[in-house]
């Protein structure tokens, strides 16, 4: 495995599901793992890739496309190549979960519409498809009713909410059974009712913990 993916929970090869968490733009992968405590990941192995000084791509996620190259195909490579890492584990896809907050729910957000399968699942904690303008043709395939969720601020000062619910209705045409919801003013951060609907929606089917 990729060194720069830190894990925890179970070790992925005795791990029967794997979350897969996105750091955002400044944070790094510890930020992301401490807010599995708050999910109904037991049982988990949690992988939790660090982007080289700890950003994803350089500029906003709604810069054209090129700005962030090489960058954005870099950093979904290492998103790629962590997905690889748990099915050589043995891991199928439908019990592969991501989750990301900001660039990486964006980072998230692209690579599973790039990459469209039954999953386990995708967590969208304030973020959205990437570019300027939404280029449909990079996204196929079919998600066969992967649970989303994506929740997000308005306003929000990096992530307009346009785009989200651009990217809940791109999702939702292929395939995935999406619930977006849109807390006025919250800022750019996770409430408790996104980990709550993030537990109810996402992690229903795995064992209870307590929550946040």
């Amino acid at each position: 495995m990729n060194n720069n993916i830190i894990s925890a929970g179970v070790p992925v090869a005795k791990a029967s599901k794997v979350l897969i968490m996105l750091h955002g733009r400044g944070a790094d992968a510890e930020d992301i793992l401490g807010i599995a405590a708050h999910l109904n990941v037991a049982g988990f192995a949690l992988l939790a890739p660090q982007a080289p000084g700890n950003t994803w791509y350089p500029y906003s996620f709604i810069v054209p496309v090129q700005n962030n190259e090489p960058y954005l195909s870099q950093s979904l490579q290492t998103v790629a190549d962590t997905v690889s890492h748990a099915m050589n584990n043995g891991i199928t896809k439908e019990n592969i979960f991501l989750l990301g907050f900001s660039q990486g729910a964006c980072l998230a957000s692209e690579y599973m519409a790039r990459n469209a399968d039954r999953y386990g699942g995708l967590v969208v904690f304030t973020g959205g498809l990437i570019g300027e303008q939404i280029n449909r043709s990079n996204y196929t395939g079919n998600f066969n009713g992967t649970p989303v969720f994506i929740g997000t601020s308005d306003p929000d000062f990096h992530v307009p909410v346009e785009r989200v619910y651009a990217t809940a209705n791109i999702l939702k045409e292929m395939g995935a059974a999406v619930t977006e919801k849109v807390y006025a003013n919250m800022g750019h951060t996770i409430n408790q009712d996104e980990i709550a609907n993030a537990n109810s929606i996402v992690f229903a089917a795995t064992v209870n913990k307590e929550s946040m």
